[in-house]
């Protein structure tokens, strides 16, 4: 069985796959101060868990953009599973050619996604991914990734918000039932939401003008519950794009 593991700033995704078919998922924050040990008790724990056994897995790719965890996860994959990871990065078979001014550039997530998505939807394609920083991709009908934009995410604006505003209380992330806010709670939800709906909306709709043709949009990504049903442009919310493309690149470099 092939461990997937997709390490980003905020949280940690683990996917177990056998063949094609995902088995078992799951999320823990990210901590740059475990100990790999520290890892593989989480690791070991969610597998049994979900009634599996560690044992039966003997691959792992790893995808990730805090680059401190990745020898963690290498010492991980080579004590515990006796296997060597597989890190996305230079030299990786992806099946998509990068189009952007210098690939080693663009993050590990966006190219796994760009190839999910490509093999399961096709191009011209834009993907929209809310994590912990928003991403835009885009790829072209041939299979070529073009690039996108970065915009932050909704945590991290409404964190900024609250630690750079006295008489503003932190709130929970949630959908207010009115646009026009009958409290300071529900004023900062508006704005937080529909003010990220509206930039969503935009930025596909202009990248869709500068690709001249009509790409299909994606959602992916831990936050996109939120407002997925509130963004105009996004037609599929998939929510184990990353871990599938993970999978995808690993079945395309195995020996």
């Amino acid at each position: 069985m092939l461990l997937a593991v997709d390490i980003g700033n905020t949280n940690i995704v683990f996917g177990l796959f056998r063949g094609q078919k995902l088995q078992m998922h799951w999320r823990v924050r990210t901590e740059l101060n475990r100990t790999t040990d520290e890892y593989w008790v989480l690791v070991q724990e969610f597998i049994r868990l979900n009634s599996a056994e560690p044992q039966t897995i003997n691959a792992l790719i790893l995808s990730c953009v805090v680059p401190p965890l990745v020898p963690v996860f290498e010492e991980l994959s080579n004590k515990f599973f006796k296997t060597k990871a597989l890190v996305v990065g230079p030299g990786i078979k992806t099946g998509i050619s990068i189009l952007y001014k210098n690939p080693i550039e663009v993050g590990a997530d966006r190219i796994v996604n760009a190839v999910a998505g490509f093999e399961k939807y096709g191009g011209p394609l834009i993907l929209v991914d809310f994590g912990t920083a928003t991403t835009f991709d885009a790829v072209s009908a041939q299979g070529e990734y073009l690039g996108g934009a970065i915009a932050p995410g909704l945590r991290i604006s409404l964190e900024a918000l609250f630690s750079n505003t006295a008489k503003l209380s932190p709130v929970d992330l949630a959908l207010p039932e009115h646009v026009i806010g009958r409290s300071t709670m529900e004023s900062i939800q508006s704005g937080t939401v529909y003010g990220f709906v509206g930039m969503i909306d935009n930025i596909v709709n202009k990248m869709q003008k500068e690709m001249k043709s009509k790409a299909k949009v994606v959602g992916t990504g831990g936050l996109i519950s939120v407002i997925a049903e509130q963004v105009e442009t996004i037609e599929i919310v998939d929510d184990f794009l990353t871990l599938e493309g993970l999978n995808l690149i690993y079945e395309r470099n195995r020996k």
